[in-house]
């Protein structure tokens, strides 16, 4: 059954009655075609309405929907021959950030990417999607991998933040962050980043500091949850709405700000309602950003991108 929204009730009545006439024309000879096509047309209109009009916090809840494609249905969508990488060659291998080679559309590439899970088990496995320090330090080494080897890099990002707990602390959570961003910087070959659900805090900077960087149409990147800016600001996270309304958090707002390069639009409804749709979308972004950067050489590729991210914020 498809999970619906708190914003999308009418939508999900509309769904429901429709099921109901469903049923009942299975148990009898009833001609229900009409009413049903009636009933669709209007749920149809009433989604797409809805859609156009997605406040930030609403779109925060489109991002962390429970069946929005996550980095596994991408990998087994776009690229061939994925090779995963494991481990940090420190002190171990981190389930949140998964990476490795593969071949897309006919490229070499290496490609890095936070896991969230989709069900319990797969989820405390990859711990949410909210990457340790060895994950970052993995992300370090397999950059560094593809640099020397000439492999342009795509990153796929969805992680509400790093992990903030009192181990990854112990083990340097804030400078494996802080070098997995100069990784970004530093290598010569491209780097496409794409936002693909959350894009939460330096977490996903570390992996989004890009010479490209696509975004969802309804993923949200920002220095904080919406939750955790509503308890600062105002102690109390009922205010997340307001948050993620003054924190622009939504790809059309940092599109204008210069903080991402190009919106990537999802399928009506969101991303997941057609996985397939936004997923093919999604690789047809990766391999026109890919193609512009093709001809740049190491130096020109560096040069680019340190200048994209200190123009940020230029006033």
């Amino acid at each position: 059954m498809q999970s619906f929204l708190d914003f999308e009730k009418p939508i999900a009545e509309l769904q429901g009655r429709i099921d109901e006439l469903r049923q009942t024309a299975q148990n009898g000879e009833l001609d229900i075609d009409a009413e049903v096509g009636r009933l669709q047309a209007k749920s149809d209109k009433l989604l797409r309405d809805t859609y156009a009009r997605l406040t930030p916090w609403q779109k925060t809840q489109v991002a962390r929907h429970p069946e929005r494609p996550h980095l596994k249905h991408y990998l087994a969508g776009l690229v061939e021959d994925f090779m995963a990488l494991g481990g940090d060659r420190a002190f171990g291998d981190d389930q949140a950030i998964i990476g490795g080679l593969a071949r897309f559309r006919g490229r070499r590439v290496m490609v890095i990417g936070h896991e969230k899970g989709d069900d319990t088990a797969s989820r405390l496995r990859h711990n949410f999607g909210m990457g340790k320090p060895e994950g970052y330090r993995k992300a370090i080494r397999l950059m560094k991998l593809a640099d020397r080897f000439g492999l342009p890099v795509l990153t796929l990002v969805d992680t509400s933040g790093a992990f903030p707990g009192v181990q990854a602390e112990e083990r340097g959570q804030a400078e494996a962050i802080a070098r997995s961003t100069e990784a970004c910087l530093e290598v010569g070959v491209p780097v496409v980043a794409a936002i693909v659900g959350e894009g939460g805090s330096g977490g996903a900077v570390a992996l989004a500091t890009g010479n490209t960087v696509l975004m969802f149409e309804h993923a949200v990147y920002s220095v904080i949850s919406p939750e955790g800016c509503a308890s600062i600001l105002w102690r109390t996270a009922e205010k997340a709405a307001d948050a993620a309304e003054a924190m622009k958090v939504t790809a059309q707002d940092l599109k204008a700000l210069g903080v991402i390069d190009t919106i990537v639009p999802e399928p009506l409804g969101g991303a997941h309602r057609d996985p397939s749709a936004a997923i093919t979308a999604l690789g047809d972004a990766l391999e026109g950003a890919l193609n512009l950067l093709a001809d740049r050489d190491p130096a020109t590729v560096r040069a680019e991108r340190r200048r994209k991210f200190l123009e940020i914020g230029r006033v």
